[in-house]
């Protein structure tokens, strides 16, 4: 049996994705029956592939040091529903594209609006960090305060990406979220190879300089194809700054 190893390439990391061609197959390869998801299960395959994406594009377009932020809103500023609050969000944007565009740059930003059970509303924001963003921020943001941290690589964003993707599924405290990103986060193309030999699939090779992030590994049968899969991710020893 052959498989394809799919390869997505970052500055400190590398995401492997290996899953069988479905063009041959060997005595000994073990296929599942195929099942159908449950409602539940697609909900989770969908989140899933919201949270890989949503990394790929924080190990992509992102570093350390530009800001993860908290909008918060002041009790009588709140919206009225989330429809209200992405236009909040949208004036906000148009300030800080104009600035970012004044000083000679792009903004970039990936966001999660959030409202709670007891109807607490916030935006949690990724934005490329320039000189003032900070104040750009306070500018353009006047329903509450603007709460700004440097990032920080620890599993190069796999926490973060997670973080911000979150949805009542996922947290049972909030009651809405509205996830959404900026236009110019282009995703990494992969780099495929095709092995023929299905052998070559026992051991995961590291390259030197790298370590196996080992939460990364995941490995089983697709419940649907019902064809064995696995990935992980490769993190460089030493970040490239």
């Amino acid at each position: 049996m052959s498989y394809t190893k799919n390869i997505y390439e970052f500055d400190n990391a590398i995401e492997v994705e290996e899953k069988h061609t479905y063009r041959y197959r060997s005595p000994g390869m073990k296929r599942e029956k195929k099942k159908k998801l449950t409602p539940a299960q697609m909900k989770a395959v969908n989140q899933k592939n919201k949270e890989k994406t949503c990394r790929r594009k924080l190990r992509k377009h992102f570093e350390e040091n530009d800001y993860f932020v908290c909008l918060t809103y002041e009790k009588e500023k709140r919206p009225s529903d989330m429809t209200e609050a992405k236009r909040d969000f949208s004036d906000a944007m148009k300030v800080i594209r104009r600035e970012y565009g004044k000083a000679g740059y792009k903004v970039k930003w990936i966001r999660n609006i959030e409202v709670g059970t007891k109807n607490g509303w916030h935006v949690h924001l990724v934005i490329n960090r320039i000189p003032d963003t900070d104040l750009i921020l306070r500018k353009a943001w006047k329903k509450g305060k603007v709460i700004c941290q440097l990032m920080y690589e620890k599993g190069e964003f796999k926490d973060l990406a997670a973080y911000i993707t979150k949805t009542p599924e996922t947290d049972k405290r909030l009651r809405e979220t509205s996830y959404s990103t900026s236009r110019n986060l282009p995703l990494p193309e992969a780099k495929k190879k095709t092995y023929v030999r299905w052998r070559t699939w026992n051991k995961i090779r590291i390259p030197k300089g790298y370590y196996i992030d080992k939460d990364s590994v995941h490995e089983g049968n697709n419940p649907v194809t019902g064809y064995p899969y696995r990935e992980y991710t490769l993190l460089k020893l030493k970040r490239r700054e």
